[in-house]
């Protein structure tokens, strides 16, 4: 686990420095953003990814989140490593609920070693804690996965679905380019009680599907991005009930940082174009789409 660092740390622009040698991309964390006017949640979050100039420790990035109003956040697991450091990460920070699964790009590869079986068994296993209330991120993607992988990709989504029914649990979804085929496992196999769309990624059509199912739509900073046309049609359509908010940090830093390191204290960019894409009141969004992430996840009390 990383060393904690005060918030000043995410926080002071002076940090900023100029490029290493070779790296366009600079790694200091940007500036906060100003504070939300009612607290919300960052659904979909990677405290175990590092990123930046320096390490940051779980509670300096969740004490730099709340300084903006973003007061918990759902700590979502990969592997068996990283949702080992989900139920750490839970215990350690009251803030935190968790997710836990194998990634649909790693399913392959527990399959290639023979130890899917394995690591299923213990993903349901760490799923068993209190505080960890969804199975993800679990889904299909098509864009780094292909030939016989697949195979083992949508036979580890139909066991992840299997598990979060029987533990009644969330279940988060990761959806690259592959949008009727997860509709399709999903209504084969009967979807959870809970369905989160992780870092939506579809457009109009898709939103209109998670209406009719009751699913929930998680809108990340790549809203924010010019090219996200199908992003902010679907959100148009989306119903406000199933509307939800994430950084996926450390990526998917929203505008106008893009390229820099993503942390849950950016959640407020993106909410704040919500706002204004929607046309709606700030601070009746905020409390929206905290109604919402409760809904989906329990309570973090």
């Amino acid at each position: 686990m990383c060393n904690p660092l005060p918030p000043a740390a995410y926080q002071d622009p002076a940090t900023a420095g100029a490029p290493e040698p070779g790296n366009s991309r600079q790694k200091a964390f940007p500036p906060a953003p100003e504070p939300l006017p009612v607290p919300v949640m960052d659904n979909h979050t990677h405290l175990d990814f590092p990123d930046g100039q320096a390490p940051v420790g779980v509670k300096a990035a969740l004490d730099a989140a709340a300084a903006v109003g973003v007061q918990g956040a759902v700590q979502v697991g990969c592997d068996l490593e990283s949702s080992r450091f989900t139920v750490r990460a839970v215990d350690l920070d009251e803030r935190l609920l968790g997710a836990v699964a194998l990634h649909p790009n790693d399913a392959p590869r527990y399959a290639a070693r023979g130890q899917l079986e394995e690591a299923l068994a213990e993903i349901e296993q760490l799923a068993s804690h209190p505080r960890i209330r969804a199975i993800g991120e679990t889904g299909l993607d098509f864009y780094r996965t292909e030939g016989e992988g697949l195979v083992h990709q949508r036979y580890s989504f139909r066991r992840h679905i299997d598990i979060a029914k029987r533990l009644d649990l969330t279940l988060q979804i990761h959806d690259r380019d592959a949008h009727d085929d997860v509709v399709q496992v999903l209504r084969e196999e009967g979807a959870p009680g809970r369905v989160v769309f992780h870092c939506f990624s579809g457009d109009d059509e898709l939103a209109r599907i998670c209406n009719e199912e009751g699913w929930w739509m998680s809108f990340a900073g790549t809203l924010t991005f010019r090219n996200a046309a199908n992003l902010r049609r679907a959100l148009a359509v989306a119903d406000p009930g199933l509307v939800l908010v994430e950084t996926d940090a450390p990526f998917l830093t929203p505008h106008p940082h893009r390229g820099r390191p993503n942390a849950t204290y950016m959640v407020p960019y993106t909410v704040r174009a919500m706002a204004e894409l929607t046309e709606s009141d700030l601070a009746e969004m905020c409390a929206r789409i905290s109604e919402n992430t409760v809904r989906a996840y329990g309570s973090w009390d």
